[in-house]
């Protein structure tokens, strides 16, 4: 763990506050396959991952609770009788959504101190906003004894995102932060929330994170109008989710639904039927197949979806010019962030500086490789 902020953070804390803090880390996430399938009540494939954020937090006697967000040099305090959300769209909201939906259920709390940090690139579709709600959730929770199950705690922090941020996530990035296992990815069922654990066991190929360090605008407005398309067609078949939908059914409505959202509906399943097939290619360590699958889905969610970009396009292209490279697809809710890759280690340093130059080349902007490492999910440190 990153000691560096762990103790950056406490340090602070006990500077500002004068008390010790609980501290706790809450992870990112990745997601091998099942790209917008959770909102769908589908299958999907996170892992969580060693960065994350890291938060210090203790209880005050002051009239006020006041939170610090130590990278953006910002804080803001909140009076608890007075939880709404904020007009600015910030990051204040993930914190205040998080009181607040603990407020609603009834329980107490007092004034508390946090101050957070994180390592996980902003933008990059790591879940830094999940992982932030769960630290926020966990250390309340921990801090006034307030009983709540793991389970509910992803559900306070999920419905913080939609009733404060404002985005309509599925459960899946609250989930992989929460419930992560060192070298383990978790085929989750989104309906039930039952799990299966897989080792990650690649042998000499490795999972390589290349951030496009592109954000397009239209990334959260899309993402939500995506979900309500979803529904749209669920409620004209009369079912619950997308999840329940065979293709007979989806061909009965054809004609019902516009071409665009037609393939929206066809990716969906298609995604649910895959996420299935990676998880036995990883049971049986067939990464070839593995591979395959990740390309099938970028090009479901570049042609089908649409929630791709061209830097990612491109990323995900130039990786089929590589031997070094087994699969690779753009990972999170789209329009930017990073594309995911399966890459062999003995041809891995090459490949990165190949695709950098390429990379810079054609957008004039550098790519920022992470190379990544699975862990356990949000605890006390």
């Amino acid at each position: 763990m990153n000691l560096t902020i762990k103790e950056h953070i406490k340090n602070k804390f006990i500077a500002d506050f004068k008390n010790e803090p609980l501290l706790i880390f809450s992870p990112g996430r990745i997601n091998l396959i099942g790209e917008h399938t959770d909102y769908n009540q589908g299958f999907v494939f996170p892992a969580a991952i060693s960065k994350g954020i890291y938060a210090a937090i203790s209880k005050t006697n002051d009239y006020v609770s006041t939170v610090y967000a130590l990278d953006a040099g910002e804080s803001f305090q909140i009076q608890l009788d007075n939880v709404s959300p904020t007009l600015e769209s910030s990051w204040k909201n993930y914190v205040l959504g998080v009181v607040g939906e603990i407020q609603k259920t009834g329980k107490q709390l007092s004034n508390f101190n946090i101050i957070f940090s994180g390592d996980i690139p902003s933008g990059a579709g790591l879940s830094s906003s999940a992982a932030l709600e769960n630290a926020i959730t966990f250390g309340l929770n921990e801090l006034f004894n307030l009983n709540f199950t793991k389970k509910e705690m992803i559900y306070i922090s999920q419905k913080a995102e939609h009733n404060f941020v404002g985005v309509q996530c599925g459960i899946m990035d609250q989930f992989a932060s929460m419930f992560g296992k060192e070298n383990k990815a978790l085929l989750l069922d989104c309906v039930n929330l039952n799990y299966k654990e897989f080792p990650i066991q690649l042998s000499d190929v490795e999972i390589v994170l290349i951030n496009s360090n592109v954000k397009h605008s239209l990334a959260e407005s899309a993402y939500n109008e995506r979900r309500s398309t979803c529904e749209h067609i669920a409620s004209l078949l009369k079912v619950n989710s997308l999840r329940e939908v065979s293709w007979k059914q989806l061909e009965n409505i054809k004609e019902y639904v516009s071409p665009g959202d037609y393939k929206k509906a066809q990716y969906v399943i298609e995604e649910n039927q895959r996420v299935l097939l990676a998880s036995e290619a990883l049971e049986t360590g067939d990464i070839q197949t593995l591979g395959n699958l990740l390309y099938e889905t970028h090009q479901g969610l570049s042609n089908q979806y649409q929630v791709s970009c061209k830097e990612l396009d491109f990323l995900v292209e130039k990786t089929k010019e590589s031997s070094a490279v087994i699969g690779a697809r753009m990972m999170g809710g789209g329009f930017g962030g990073c594309t995911l890759n399966l890459i062999r280690s003995s041809e891995k340093n090459d490949f990165i500086k190949t695709i950098q130059q390429q990379y810079k080349l054609k957008f004039n902007k550098q790519c920022s490789v992470y190379e990544v490492t699975t862990a356990n999910g949000t605890q006390i440190i």
